[in-house]
């Protein structure tokens, strides 16, 4: 909210060069809040994909929870006034890859009664399909 503020001072005596400068700062926390979401959601895909490998099976409520995660970062990743998106295939992945830890960490706690262990866990998936499956399934209905 003070950013506002001061944007509208700045507006206010005429200083565009300081205006143009907090206008630049209020879209990089825009943008960050946005990462922030998708990364969120991007956990619980990643955590349920995972699941998924490791017990070869699916169940219902982890195939709705893949899909309700899906369409909240594809509605994230809207930009509501140009119908574009604000971040492409490689930004998307980069957001995925950075959510695998997380969501590695809470998979050990789920499956199998917390049996394996988190470096055991990564040994036993295979990131690089886990993260393809989840960025074509984001990528599949924008």
């Amino acid at each position: 909210m003070e950013e506002l503020l001061a944007l509208k001072d700045l507006l206010l005596k005429g200083d565009l060069p300081g205006s143009l400068a907090i206008v630049e700062e209020l879209e990089e926390m825009s943008k960050k809040d946005i990462i922030n979401n998708i990364r969120r959601f991007a956990v619980i895909l990643l955590l349920h994909l995972i699941k998924q490998q490791v017990e070869n099976r699916s169940t219902g409520s982890g195939e709705v929870s893949i899909r309700n995660s899906v369409l909240e970062i594809q509605e994230l990743n809207l930009r509501p006034q140009s119908q574009g998106f604000y971040f492409d295939s490689e930004d998307l992945r980069l957001t995925l890859e950075k959510a695998f830890r997380q969501a590695i960490n809470k998979a050990s706690l789920e499956i199998d009664e917390e049996r394996y262990e988190v470096r055991v866990l990564e040994q036993m998936v295979d990131r690089e399909e886990i993260l393809d499956r989840a960025l074509a399934l984001i990528l599949q209905s924008e």
